[in-house]
């Protein structure tokens, strides 16, 4: 049986632990820890070192899915989960002009360490809204070689989706 490392990437709040929590086949270990807001009220939760799932694609193929913290003071975790990936997606909320910012700087983190296939995840996008994929790959500079796959972190046919996107891109680059 062939496994693939993948990392899952992104800015903070883009949805990478309920992105692997939507796919994995098994628990997901996360290291989510509470959060608060400037005005020491909870924030919610933010992933402090990595979520690790793992999704059987055939009888011959494994995914296992690391995905990092989102904000760059955990960036060093960024590097040590990256070691071994043989390909990476970057999920971006394309609602958030903050994520679309971040998300720039990320891709530049990860090209720049490691040169593996990646896909961007526009997360909170429907398959049909071109208009939104063709902002979101504008402002964050992406090229034009690179996918950009609208999803629905929630929802494990359209995580499935990017997965397979990325597991294609990584097989082409072996061949």
């Amino acid at each position: 049986m062939q496994s693939v490392k993948v990392v899952v990437t992104g800015p903070f709040n883009a949805g990478k632990t309920t992105f692997i929590k939507s796919v994995s086949e098994i628990t997901v270990l996360s290291t989510e820890r509470q959060v608060s807001d400037a005005s020491g009220e909870g924030g919610g939760e933010t992933t402090v070192a990595m979520d690790f799932g793992r999704i059987t694609i055939s009888d011959e193929v494994v995914l296992y899915l690391f995905g990092t913290p989102g904000q760059e003071r955990f960036s060093f975790m960024w590097e040590t989960l990256s070691e071994g990936m043989l390909g990476f997606v970057v999920l971006v909320d394309a609602s958030s002009q903050d994520s679309l910012r971040d998300a720039a700087s990320m891709i530049e983190f990860f090209t720049d360490m490691s040169d593996v296939p990646f896909v961007v995840a526009a997360n909170k996008v429907p398959a049909d809204d071109l208009a939104t994929l063709q902002r979101v790959r504008t402002e964050i500079g992406l090229a034009h070689d690179v996918p950009l796959l609208p999803c629905d972190a929630r929802d494990k046919e359209s995580v499935k989706a990017v997965l397979l996107g990325l597991l294609y891109r990584i097989l082409d680059s072996m061949a």
